[in-house]
């Protein structure tokens, strides 16, 4: 009987230890840098590069998060967004790596495979809005217009559901 008591007293310790320490650990924020592609060529197809506007702005893009540090870089399967993306990419040595806009459990993946990370992310006019909500929890951000392409969302996400995100313009 004494040797139940003892067992069961040390693994009412051993849970203790461990829930205190799961309190005490602190959570890790991972950052979202949800940005639409750059301005595209009107060229009638379904997939068309970027303007030479929109190259500038890819560039911009660059400029603004060259001393960043990043994780992780997705873009949807487009020309468009990859080549937003590209420049960023090429100067971090960090390979693009595709997601399809629409499945959030593709957004949870990410939040799972790089916790405490900064990850860039670029989508579309509907895209882009859509996973800040999902991230936010609340439906606050409505689509882009279509001829705006300077927003980047800054997403902070302690608790999926309740993340804070900054609004910026580039």
């Amino acid at each position: 009987m004494k040797k139940i008591i003892f067992a069961f007293l040390l693994l009412s310790i051993a849970i203790g230890v461990n829930a205190q320490q799961q309190a005490t650990t602190p959570q890790q924020v991972t950052t979202f840098i949800l940005v639409r592609h750059a301005e595209k060529a009107g060229d009638g197809t379904t997939d068309p590069e970027l303007t030479d506007i929109g190259k500038v702005r890819a560039s911009a893009l660059l400029k603004l998060l060259k001393d960043t540090k990043v994780d992780a870089i997705y873009s949807t399967n487009f020309k468009r967004t990859r080549e937003t993306v590209t420049p960023l990419s090429l100067i971090k040595n960090i390979p693009i790596l595709p997601y399809e806009g629409t499945k959030m459990e593709e957004v949870d993946a990410m939040l799972k495979k790089f916790p405490g990370g900064t990850i860039v992310v670029c989508g579309h006019s509907n895209t882009t809005p859509s996973i800040a909500n999902y991230l936010a929890g609340k439906a606050t951000y409505k689509d882009f217009d279509d001829t705006d392409y300077d927003n980047l969302l800054l997403v902070d996400v302690l608790v999926k559901g309740k993340a804070k995100i900054t609004w910026l313009s580039y």
